[in-house]
């Protein structure tokens, strides 16, 4: 007769007090053949009577250590090139420092490439990338930033990415190739 080895994890809370484990509390366990196959279950050592020994096929002492929290999902490539292309088919005006910042992210994840940068009549820059998998061209207007809204738009695009809490903010500074002028007052 085959037998089922599906035995559940290790519970979080006391089966007989219904209490949360607290991390390096003494825990026992237990292993009985029910109805079902093996039930396993988790007893806080103050909760531990021999007759829930006496039940068990097997027995054991451990202590419990509480899963560590949930990492923080790293900044997934699409995240950003998903947000860049929504403010793209937007044109959205307002946000083209964001764009660009996203780009320059994206550049340097090796996501897209600068084939072009074209001067305007009106003086703007306008920065040509390809998508380096799909080959689609993104035009994106040089926002000309200056290096003390710098910080502004990266807080921004950090709140839109959902990283607006991190210590250490994921975006990165623009490359010294892509450092707006500062636009050095004259006398």
């Amino acid at each position: 007769m085959a037998q089922d080895w599906d035995i559940k994890s290790r519970s979080r809370v006391c089966t007989v007090t219904g209490q949360p484990f607290e991390d390096g509390q003494v825990i026992y366990t237990s292993l009985k053949l029910g109805p079902e196959g093996y039930e396993r279950t988790d007893v806080a050592e103050s909760a531990w009577n021999e007759e829930l020994h006496n039940q068990a096929l097997s027995t054991w002492k451990s202590v419990y250590h509480a899963p560590p929290p949930p990492t923080a999902e790293p900044l997934k490539k699409e995240t950003a090139e998903t947000l860049l292309r929504q403010f793209i088919s937007r044109e959205d005006d307002a946000k083209v420092a964001v764009m660009f910042i996203l780009a320059v992210m994206l550049e340097r994840k090796r996501e897209l490439i600068e084939r072009d940068v074209q001067e305007r009549e009106d003086g703007t820059r306008l920065r040509i990338y390809e998508h380096r998998r799909t080959g689609e061209m993104f035009a994106l207007v040089d926002p000309d930033l200056r290096l003390d809204d710098l910080s502004t738009v990266q807080q921004e695009v950090r709140e839109l990415l959902g990283l607006a809490d991190a210590a250490q903010p994921d975006t990165p500074e623009v490359p010294p190739e892509k450092t707006p002028d500062t636009h050095p007052q004259s006398d």
